[in-house]
């Protein structure tokens, strides 16, 4: 099992068939264990490796602070920080998939290693910009 960080192939796809809406679609972050085989092949949210523990409810957390920005000639996508308030889990990674569209799948995140908290839990998400954002396309 193992969990590649990278923009799904499907959502890649998608993306010039205009199937999702950054502006209007409801996104998810989803963690998993490092059990999980989630990577490019991930089509869809899947409940398979996902985590379980106190403060973590199964499909994840909505993703806020969602928008698209131009900076010169690339367009990149802004997210806010993802925040489990109270939590007893551990997490090795992360699924973003857009709820309004059947579930399917954007993003895997890899944190490197497992990440355990008893208290609160963050994805910090990297600075909003044209050179440093998760989904961008210069």
């Amino acid at each position: 099992m193992s969990i590649a960080q990278t923009l799904t192939t499907s959502f890649k796809q998608q993306l010039l068939q205009g199937v999702h809406d950054f502006s209007t679609d409801t996104f998810y972050m989803a963690l998993y264990t490092a059990n999980a085989d989630i990577g490019a092949a991930t089509t869809v949210y899947t409940a398979t490796g996902e985590i379980s523990g106190t403060g973590y409810t199964a499909t994840g957390q909505v993703m806020t602070g969602i928008s698209v920005s131009v900076t010169d000639t690339t367009a990149f996508v802004n997210f806010s920080n993802v925040v489990w308030t109270t939590g007893a889990f551990t997490a090795r990674g992360a699924l973003i998939y857009n709820l309004t569209k059947s579930n399917k799948s954007v993003a895997v995140l890899d944190f490197g290693a497992d990440k355990t908290t008893t208290s609160s839990f963050t994805v910090v998400m990297p600075a909003n910009s044209s050179t440093t954002s998760l989904i961008r396309l210069p």
